[in-house]
């Protein structure tokens, strides 16, 4: 078979599934893995989900043919090497073209890169996960494709989804409001043009480092990392769950590193999120949408992303500090 063709695949009959568009309402999907148990497994999933299933293979069938028609495409991944990564960022490209909806399974070891090849295509990556999150991820798209069907999730899910969007969407608004007067659509007044040199932190003395005096500097990034290990203190006397606030833990080490001026690879901010990497990633890509955080890439290491807070955040951070000083300063 050569390039030029289509890869048919496996659709459990002898006829060849559409060139785009398999299923309305993201209904078609197409599975792939290297390990004939799990992708048995996967088939199980979508069958279970009542989903149409188009196609199944391994992970080089599906990287290096097209089309690819389903609405929905699982990849189990659990192997990477170079070439590999260069096909992967290529599906990537694809998918996201074409308007496919990714669910990408894979271990501890391997997302981080994972999330470095998947930069276009906006997938949902799961760590080390069970069937019941797979099945999640796959309501999760149909909700994703079609508001109206949110409800024919079942119903511990749809508020699991609603929880999340709504949590978001509060953490924005506050953020946003923070940031006023003064904070344009685009960031009017306030808007920065790099964290490095127009946005810096206070020095140790004290002193602050602002480029403008209109507004608030970042805190000490010690003040920060001390607040970081008080929250984390916690968990050594209570369940570590009753505290969970992922999105907030992000923004705090983000803010830190800000003021530091270092990098914040994904695994580390996963790690500093306090919940497992498939929720953080999940929590990361929120907060990208929303406009919080803001991804890199790694211009000289493919496998690496970065995140960072986004001016508008950091504006809203440093406004948030200021006010925490003010209001510090009143306690006797």
């Amino acid at each position: 078979m050569n390039e030029a063709e289509p890869f048919i695949g496996t659709t459990g009959g002898d006829a060849p599934y559409p060139e785009s568009g398999g299923g309305s309402y993201g209904n078609s999907v197409s599975v792939y893995s290297d390990c004939p148990t799990v992708l048995a497994e996967l088939v199980r999933d979508v069958d279970d989900a009542g989903l149409l299933m188009l196609a199944k293979g391994t992970i080089d069938e599906a990287v290096a043919f097209r089309p690819l028609a389903a609405d929905i495409i699982i990849c189990d991944i659990q192997r990477m090497d170079a070439e590999r990564c260069i096909a992967l960022c290529e599906f990537d490209r694809r998918s996201a073209k074409d308007g496919q909806h990714l669910i990408i399974s894979t271990c501890l070891d391997l997302f981080e890169w994972l999330f470095a090849c998947f930069s276009e295509s906006n997938p949902q990556i799961l760590v080390a996960a069970s069937r019941a999150e797979r099945l999640i991820a796959l309501g999760r798209v149909r909700s994703r494709k079609s508001l109206a069907r949110v409800g024919e999730l079942a119903e511990d899910e749809r508020l699991a989804l609603l929880r999340l969007t709504e949590q978001v969407a509060k953490i924005a608004e506050r953020l946003d409001r923070m940031g006023k007067p003064g904070l344009g659509a685009d960031g009017g007044a306030f808007r920065f043009e790099s964290p490095a040199r127009d946005f810096r932190g206070e020095s140790g003395n004290g002193t602050s480092g602002l480029v403008r005096g209109a507004r608030p500097s970042l805190p000490d990034p010690r003040l920060v990392r001390q607040i970081i290990q008080q929250r984390q203190l916690r968990a050594r006397f209570f369940d570590p769950a009753l505290f969970a606030d992922p999105a907030w833990d992000m923004l705090l080490d983000l803010t830190a590193a800000r003021a530091e001026h270092t990098r914040v690879s994904v695994s580390s901010l996963c790690i500093a999120s306090g919940v497992p990497p498939t929720t953080a990633l999940r929590w990361i890509g929120q907060m990208v949408e929303t406009g919080l955080f803001v991804r890199t890439e790694d211009g000289v290491d493919k496998r690496r992303a970065f995140i960072a807070l986004s001016d508008q955040a950091a504006e809203a951070m440093a406004r948030f500090f200021a006010e925490l000083r003010k209001t510090a300063s009143k306690v006797v």
